[in-house]
C-alpha cells in the first residue's frame, strides 16, 4: 500500500490506533506513521506488527518504547528529539493514547516544554462501547478502571452512581462478576448495563439488561477479553424500596449514614430526606441485629 510522506512539523502526534480491525486505523494515521522521524509505542511488537500489516516501512527507523513504567529520562528523549526539529508519533497497544492508556506524563511534559502536540484522532472503546449499547448517549462519564479492591470499588460506584449520565467503566474478565455484583449492591438489581466485549474483534459481543440478569449470564458463561461496561443512569430503573435498603447498607460500610443517604439519593434520583429516614431505619435495624 502507497501512503502519503508528509513533510510534518516538529512536535508530537498522538496516533490512534484500531481496536482490533486493523483496517480501522484512518489515512492521517497511517500518512504520520510513514512519515514521522521518530517512533514510539508502548509496545514495540504491537507497533511493528501495525507496520507491516499496512507496508509502512521503517527505513532505518528504530521504533522506541514508552509505556506507563518509563522513566523522565525516556520522556525526555522523546522531547529532546522535537526540540532538535524532529516529529515523533506516539501510540499506544490500542485505541487513543492517554484514554486509559499512557501518554498522559508525556504530554504534559511536552505542554511545559512549549512542545507542539497534535491528535490523530481515532478508534476509542468507550465512544465504540456508547455508540452500540443502546443507553443514552447526550450525557455520559467516562472513570475507566475503578479501584480492583471491593471497599474501594463500591465507594467509587457510590460516587459514580449519582452522575445524571451513562456511566463508562472498563473492566478486567476476573474482575467482572464482582463489579456487577456491586453495581445491583450499589444501584438495585433492576439497574440497566451493557457489558461490551472484544469491540471490532472477530468474537465481538453485547449483552444488554439489568444488572440481575447480566450477573447471572456471566456466573454461567464467563467472559473473555476486553471489556467495557456502562451502567444506565438512575432514571432507567425501577426502584423499590429493598433496593434502597440494599444501596444504603452497601454504602453505609463505608461512609457515614448522612453521606451514604447523600450518595444513594443521587444515585436513585431521589429525595435526600427521603433517602435519611430510610437510612436512619436501616442503621437502627442493624444495631438490633448486633
Amino acid at each position: 500500500m502507497n501512503h502519503k510522506l508528509l513533510k510534518l512539523e516538529a512536535g508530537l502526534y498522538l496516533v490512534a490506533t484500531p481496536l482490533g480491525s486493523a483496517r480501522d486505523i484512518t489515512l492521517r494515521a497511517l500518512d504520520i506513521l510513514a512519515s514521522a522521524d521518530v517512533l514510539a509505542a508502548e509496545d514495540t511488537r504491537t507497533c511493528r506488527k501495525l507496520l507491516d500489516i499496512h507496508g509502512i516501512p521503517l527505513k532505518g527507523r528504530r521504533i522506541k518504547s514508552y509505556h506507563d513504567h518509563s522513566k523522565p529520562g525516556n520522556r525526555r528523549q522523546l522531547l529532546d528529539h522535537i526540540s532538535e526539529g524532529r516529529s515523533v508519533a506516539y501510540v499506544s497497544d490500542a485505541g487513543t493514547p492517554l484514554i486509559a492508556d499512557p501518554g498522559y506524563q508525556l504530554v504534559r511534559e511536552a505542554r511545559n516544554s512549549k512542545v507542539a502536540v497534535f491528535a490523530a484522532p481515532g478508534p476509542t472503546a468507550c465512544i465504540a462501547a456508547l455508540t452500540v449499547a443502546g443507553l443514552p448517549t447526550d450525557q455520559f462519564h467516562f472513570s475507566g478502571f475503578l479501584p480492583p479492591n471491593q471497599m474501594g470499588r463500591k465507594k467509587k460506584l457510590v460516587e459514580l452512581m449519582s452522575l445524571p449520565a451513562t456511566l463508562v467503566l472498563y473492566e478486567s474478565p476476573s474482575r467482572l462478576n464482582a463489579l456487577l455484583a456491586d453495581i445491583e449492591a450499589v444501584g438495585g438489581s433492576e439497574r440497566q448495563v451493557a457489558v461490551c466485549r472484544e469491540l471490532t474483534k472477530k468474537f465481538e459481543d453485547v449483552q444488554i439488561g439489568s444488572v440481575e440478569r447480566l450477573l447471572s449470564y456471566y456466573i454461567e458463561k464467563p467472559a473473555r477479553g476486553e471489556i467495557v461496561v456502562l451502567i444506565a443512569a438512575s432514571a432507567e430503573a425501577e426502584i423499590d424500596e429493598l433496593d434502597l435498603k440494599k444501596a444504603l447498607q452497601s454504602a453505609m460500610q463505608t461512609l457515614r449514614v448522612k453521606d451514604a443517604a447523600d450518595a444513594v439519593a443521587g444515585a436513585f434520583g431521589l429525595p435526600r430526606r427521603n433517602i435519611y429516614q430510610i437510612a436512619l431505619k436501616v442503621q437502627r435495624e442493624s444495631q438490633i441485629n448486633e
